[in-house]
């Protein structure tokens, strides 16, 4: 079969397509023919080794996948520990859901991890409550063009997104973001970036924020906090760490920082079962729109990657392993 693999770890230059034998499935695990295979942001981690679980060499890249059984079957989106980027996967059916009709391919790869993530962020992480306020990081990227429409959906009193560039922000906005603001105000000072979000708020300190840059964007965030404000962290996409957060400040503003990482919930398929019920019912039904952020032949890999980092995209990003 046809693979990404990596020998060494780095920037976008190390992802390699070559030939390998085909996977040999684990006990409980079968063999699938991936017809496309999704890109996460948690993957230019992986690829550099500087991701929270340890990576060792040589990987192929890659967690979720769409497929069928090899010899034939229903079509079926899944998650994987790795291996993702390639013509064939092993993984075990516990991970996987049949895709309705109607629902592509890529709309179900932006809800099986990306998807599930903004579900367990607003659902389990946050609790969001009706009528609370939502920060979204990130509001054009994968996870946030899906947790602002699930924030409306779910009640929220304002949404409000971070983005970018105009293109970006008027993208979150036509999904329903109240207000929108531009990250790069935290670049040189948190401050100015706690009181944009307090002002696309009317004024007032925020409920919820959904944070995945991390450094001066999580010190941002958090200042603008109301009391009982809980800010979820579940990346750290800038590489840059975060100031770190004294207990005796949470106590004094009664604020709470979670973390969250959607391995665990894999770790509780039921946790799993139950947002991917919701959100493919939710596309089919055509309640939910999945952002596409294009499809990449698997020779252009190393592409998507640099685009990714560089901000270029919106939505979901797929490889097409057949090209």
């Amino acid at each position: 079969m046809r693979a990404v693999q990596i020998t060494e770890f780095g920037g976008p230059e190390v992802l390699n397509v070559v030939d390998l034998p085909d996977p040999t499935p684990g006990d409980g695990e079968q063999l699938f023919d991936v017809s496309t295979a999704g890109i996460n942001y948690a993957d230019t981690h992986q690829t550099e080794d500087s991701y929270l679980a340890k990576q060792q060499l040589p990987l192929i890249p890659g967690a979720e996948f769409v497929g069928t059984p090899a010899g034939g079957g229903q079509r079926v989106v899944g998650l994987l520990p790795g291996g993702g980027y390639a013509e064939k996967v092993a993984a075990h059916p516990r991970l996987t859901w049949p895709v309705p009709d109607g629902v592509t391919d890529e709309q179900a790869l932006a809800v099986v991890l990306q998807g599930a993530t903004a579900w367990h962020l607003l659902r389990t992480s946050a609790h969001l409550a009706e009528g609370e306020s939502v920060v979204v990081i990130a509001g054009a990227g994968g996870v946030g063009t899906l947790a602002i429409q699930l924030a409306k959906r779910w009640g929220a009193g304002r949404v409000i997104a971070t983005a970018s560039s105009p293109e970006k922000r008027e993208l979150a906005e036509s999904l329903g973001a109240d207000a929108t603001v531009d990250p790069a105000l935290a670049n040189d000072d948190p401050k100015s970036f706690t009181a944009a979000l307090r002002e696309a708020n009317g004024g007032k300190r925020v409920d919820i924020v959904l944070e995945m840059t991390g450094g001066n964007v999580f010190n941002g965030s958090l200042s603008a906090l109301a009391p009982f404000g809980r800010l979820v962290a579940y990346g750290m996409a800038g590489r840059e760490a975060p100031a770190t957060v004294a207990v005796p400040a949470l106590m004094g503003t009664s604020r709470a920082v979670i973390g969250f990482w959607l391995a665990h919930c894999m770790t509780r398929p039921e946790m799993m079962d139950a947002a991917m019920t919701d959100l493919l019912s939710m596309v089919a039904d055509g309640s939910l729109k999945p952002v596409s952020g294009g499809r990449y032949p698997l020779t252009a890999v190393r592409e998507a990657h640099q685009d990714l980092l560089a901000r270029r995209t919106t939505g979901k990003l797929v490889l097409d392993p057949t090209r």
